[in-house]
Order: structure tokens, then sequence, then C-alpha cells
């Protein structure tokens, strides 16, 4: 058993990649990843051994991605973009060996202090070698090919840091087992990717639903993959019809550009078969625009790191707007609350059992036992209820709760009514300290431009649709929301969005 090998039974004259109006074929990657890879071993990685992928969307990063897991060693996918200081800290966290920076990472890597991090021995660049670094392209073609070393299924593969269950940052440790298992229970889902499909991958591939679902799956059936470094949804759409692109996996964010982007035409997505959403929850009004403008009908999923990352989906499955659909095959959930497991329609913590779920915290037992019971169930955090059918339908997360005079508010019904106003586009909410109440609700609100609406009209708006406990007490109008790179809202920076003014997408 190996991830690697996943590229191995394709057609060697089909397209796998195409990057920047270059493709790669299937027989290309196979003999760059195995040269690559001896590169490595020429640097004296051994298995077990992190080398850290500093890369954005890039022919690199599948290649040293694939190339590393490959070879037995642990592939640590970072952003880019962080800071010096936040790298020093991942990669002291991890100590890793080898680090493989692009034109992206160049910059904040510049900034990083290479005697703090001691157990770093290489520097591989991809765009030219320099003093104390190696050359990525140089290495492949100067290395002799190695081929893909076979593990165990709990061998470990990949290190992702994520702040999902576990509050603060951790590195979640995927194994081979998870990962491939994970690609498995997808592809028992109707209606999934399959290997005519163009990919269109724009999801950052430092975060798990890039890395396993656009490269995993994308290059386990053999499909092609448009690697694309940065999203503008008006390039975007350029390249969607194009490439003639099939299947668009992307966060809310994603698909409110393209629902907010005006004078597109009714068959702008003509190609498009399958639309995915994930990361956090898609807006109904947005969901709604796609299909009404478009015919696109959005398909969402639930998932998360520690769980590779797919746990239900609604491919396969009439749409039903609102919910993540079902679970997958061979994966379990329960819903449980403080009287156990929760009855249909009331809310409960999912919690996840199956062979993708990770194994744990990197050398850290405290935070993996907060959320790994001893018969294996991952108890996600977050909340949700479930119909007759089987669909889930996401609540919040429970550590966004915000409780008001001992009753729960959750965010996520807040902002969805927020945005049912014809003049906001996003909104987030969170709990703020009250003198009376214990929380109050605060809420940032993004407007449409030219919108003449102030906090009076939207505090009326709320208490026409919700529990007067539920509405806001204060509106913040901010230019953007904050969101990580995967799209996700960020609450905890939302203050800071409101003193520097910009998105953190």
């Amino acid at each position: 058993m190996n991830l690697a090998h996943i590229i191995d039974d394709h057609d060697g004259d089909s397209t796998a990649l195409i990057s920047r109006g270059r493709a790669t074929t299937y027989g290309e990657l196979r003999d760059q990843v195995d040269r690559f890879r001896g590169g490595l071993v020429s640097l004296g990685v051994e298995s077990g051994d992190r080398v850290a992928l500093l890369l954005g969307n890039s022919p690199h990063f599948v290649i040293g991605y694939l190339a590393t897991v490959g070879l037995g060693a642990v592939a640590v996918p970072l952003n880019p973009t962080s800071p010096g200081p936040e790298l020093e800290s991942e990669l002291g966290v991890v100590r890793a060996k080898v680090v493989i920076v692009d034109q992206v990472s160049a910059v904040n890597w510049s900034h990083v202090d290479p005697t703090l991090l001691p157990t770093i021995e290489t520097v591989i660049h991809t765009e030219a070698a320099s003093e104390g670094t190696v050359g990525f392209d140089d290495l492949t073609a100067s290395s002799a090919p190695v081929s893909v070393v076979d593990v165990e299924a709990s061998h470990l593969a990949v290190l992702m840091f994520t702040s999902g269950t576990a509050g603060s940052p951790r590195a979640a440790m995927l194994t081979h087992g998870n990962l491939l298992a994970n690609l498995d229970q997808s592809l028992s889902a109707e209606g999934h990717i399959d290997r005519d499909d163009v990919i269109f991958g724009v999801l950052p591939l430092f975060h798990i639903f890039g890395l396993n679902v656009v490269v995993g799956l994308g290059l386990r059936v053999g499909a092609t993959l448009l690697l694309v470094s940065r999203f503008d949804p008006s390039t975007a759409v350029q390249s969607i019809q194009d490439r003639k692109v099939t299947v668009i996996p992307g966060a809310p964010a994603l698909w409110a550009a393209f629902a907010h982007f005006d004078d597109l035409a009714p068959d702008t997505f003509a190609t498009v078969r399958l639309a995915l959403s994930g990361a956090s929850r898609l807006s109904l009004s947005v969901a709604e625009a796609m299909r009404d403008r478009f015919g696109v009908e959005i398909r969402e999923g639930y998932g998360l790191t520690e769980a590779s990352p797919i746990v239900t989906t609604s491919t396969g499955s009439p749409v039903r707007f609102g919910s993540v659909g079902r679970v997958l095959k061979d994966v379990e959930i329960r819903l449980v609350n403080a009287d156990g497991d929760a009855l249909v329609g009331d809310v409960g913590e999912i919690w996840v059992k199956g062979d993708n779920v990770f194994a744990g915290y990197w050398e850290d037992p405290e935070a993996t036992a907060a959320v790994l019971t001893d018969d294996g169930w991952l108890q996600t955090g977050d909340m949700a209820t479930t119909d007759d059918d089987g669909y889930l339908y996401l609540v919040d997360r429970s550590k966004d709760l915000i409780i008001v005079s001992g009753f729960n508010v959750y965010p996520a019904e807040v902002e969805e009514m927020l945005v049912l106003h014809p003049d906001v586009v996003e909104a987030a909410v969170v709990g703020v300290a009250h003198p009376h109440t214990g929380e109050a609700v605060k809420a940032y609100v993004v407007l449409k431009p030219d919108a003449d609406v102030d906090e009076d009209v939207l505090i009326e708006h709320s208490l026409d649709h919700l529990a007067r406990y539920k509405c806001p007490t204060k509106v913040i109008f901010v230019d953007a929301l904050p969101r990580n790179a995967s799209g996700k809202l960020v609450r905890r920076s939302l203050d800071d969005a409101l003193r520097v003014g910009v998105s953190l997408i």
C-alpha cells in the first residue's frame, strides 16, 4: 500500500495536469515523480522524515507531494503565503528535514530565521537554485528514478495543520490508510468525479479539500486537473469555458463570487456537470442564484481535516438546499447531545467513525484524547440535525455557540436571516459579553454597492424574522469578511477585519 500508487495505472498519453497553459501527461507525471523521489533520496531523505511543501497550486506541488509520500516520508503542506513567524512555528513543530519553496512563498521564507530550525538540511527552490538552495527542476532532471516504497496502512503520510476540532492549530496525522480509505468511500457515491472530468483546481492544495479531493480523487480516477494559482472570477470563467471544465469544487466564497458576477450569460457554466461546495455552509441565496441564473445545482458536502476529509455528500442524490447530503459508504456518524444520541430533527454534535478518521494530533496526546474516544469516534465539534431520509443539516460549530440569557443562538441561523435582506451580500455574527444577558449577538455585514441601509434597518429586519434574543444588538458594516485560504469564515479575525477593512481570503 502507498498513496503514491494512485497515478500508476492510467493511460500515459492522457492529460493529468494543466498549469499556465502547459499540459503534463500521466506518463510524464510518473517519470517526474519518480525522478524527484530519487532526488530526495540523494539528499538523504528517508522513510518518516518530514518534507514541507511551501507551494501554490502547481505541478511542483503534485510532484513533490507524490514523491514524498511514495518514499514513505511525510508531506507537510503549508500555506505559502503564511508570514515568517508562523512558518517558523509550524516547521519547528514537525521538525522538517527538507523544505520546498516557490515564488509565492519566497518572500515570506526570506523572513524565516534558519537558526531557529536546526533540523532543516536542504531548501529546494522551484524557480532557480541560489546560494544555499537546490533547484527543483535541476534535481529532478539529474536524478535516477526511484520506485514507490510499499508501506503499512498505518504509516504516516501527511501532517496537516488545522484549527478544526481542537481549537488552536495543531498538526493532524493522516495515514496512507486514512487518505486511501476516503478516496474509496468518496468513489462509492453515485455521480462523483470520473476519468473523463476536467477539474477546476483553485482550492489551495495545502488544504485537505484541495489535497485529497482535487489531487487525491482527481488523480485516483485519471481525470485532468486544471491547476489555478489564484482566483479571479473573470479569468476563472474564461478558463472554465476554454478548458471545458466539468467539475468545480469550491468553498462558498467562490460560489458567492460567481452568483454576484453581473453580465454572465446563462450558458456560462454549460460544460459543468458537477458543482461541489464545502469548507463551510453555503448560503441558500447563493445556491438559488446559481440555479436560477445558470442552471447549476451546487451539491454540498461535509468534511474536516481529521476525517481525510469527506464525511457526507449530496452527489448522486436529489439536491436538498441547506443539506450537506448523506453519509458516505463505510463511514458512520452519530449526532450526540446531552441526552445521548439525538433524535431525528434534534440538534446534536456530529461524531464520525471509519477508516478515514485520523490517527491523532502530532505529539499531542492530550488534544487527541479530547476529540477521539476510546472506541474510535471523532467528536467534530460541529452541530447538525438529520431528517427521516438521512440527510444531514449543519447548524454550527459548538464552540461558536452564543448563549443569550441561557438560550442557545447558532450564528449561522442569524447570518442566513441577515442575507435575506436585499441589500446584504454577506454577514457574520459573534457573541460579545453583555452585563445582563451574559452574551449578546454582534453582526458584521457586507452591503451591496450603493445600498442605503443603516444599523436600525437591519435590527428591525432581524426582529421581523427571529426571536428577540437571537437578534443582533449591534451591526458593524465592513468591506469584506475575513476568510482563510480555503474560504472558511475566520470569526476570531472579525475585529481585525474591521480595523484593516480587507478580506483575508
